[in-house]
């Protein structure tokens, strides 16, 4: 995957910044490290698990804080993952053409952007009940995209709560981080049903990671927000896409 990590360390500088500000808002953070390993040029056939493997532990870390401070909705996750879990697997065993899956990926980029800048998405103190046929149509539609391109699902989850007043926003943040977990999982082992392998590598970035997103879960769990960080990963955003879009 990466023939000399020494050589690419500013790759490995922004692995724990990107998983830091993700998890602060109860996210894995695969669309941050699907942006950085674009810049670096990485192969798209790498790119999917290994950002799904690095969701699996950034989430879980940040559901661990978002569950112990009292945020997660256990219903409103239910809603939501019965019907992505299964969709999640299905979009994991599909393999996109290169050029395809860049534009794809750039175009959710985009909406990675505005959730990070805050653009859409904001708190409201009127709440309405999810209808189990919305859940599951919901939940499937983005399940099956997280599969397809390698995210968990949650920078579209979130945002999608909080728009239709579904829930407030720590409670958004802890229901996506456990439906990130189990949609990167489902999605992974999709992928290695159709004999995708991870590279040893891949496992030597989880530690990185998980630094930033020990602390990014802690700090985002107490109420912590820093914008100027969030606006620097926004950039670094912008740039991932514009290269996405052009090659």
């Amino acid at each position: 995957m990466i023939d000399n990590l020494i050589m690419i360390w500013p790759f490995l500088l922004a692995l724990p910044i990107v998983s830091f500000l993700y998890a602060t808002v109860g996210h894995g953070g695969a669309s941050g490290y699907l942006a950085l390993m674009a810049l670096f040029s990485f192969a798209p056939e790498v790119m999917k698990p290994t950002a799904l493997l690095l969701n699996l532990f950034v989430a879980g870390i940040a559901f661990y804080h978002y569950y112990k401070e009292g945020y997660f909705n256990k219903k409103l996750f239910l809603l939501f993952s019965l019907a992505s879990v299964p969709m999640a697997f299905i979009g994991g065993t599909i393999e996109l053409d290169a050029s395809i899956y860049k534009k794809i990926l750039g175009v959710l980029l985009i909406f990675a952007i505005l959730k990070m800048l805050n653009v859409f998405g904001k708190e409201s103190d009127i709440i309405k009940d999810v209808k189990v046929w919305q859940g599951l149509l919901v939940g499937g539609a983005i399940g099956f995209f997280s599969g397809l391109i390698g995210i968990g699902g949650g920078i579209i989850l979130s945002p999608v709560i909080l728009l239709l007043h579904w829930g407030k926003m720590k409670e958004a943040a802890a229901v996506s981080a456990l439906f990130i977990w189990v949609n990167s999982a489902a999605g992974l082992i999709g992928q290695i049903s159709t004999g995708v392998t991870l590279d040893y590598q891949s496992f030597a970035l989880v530690g990185i990671a998980i630094i930033g997103g020990f602390l990014g879960g802690f700090l985002g769990s107490k109420k912590f927000s820093n914008n100027n960080l969030r606006y620097l990963l926004a950039f670094v955003l912008v740039l991932a896409s514009i290269k996405l879009f052009l090659v």
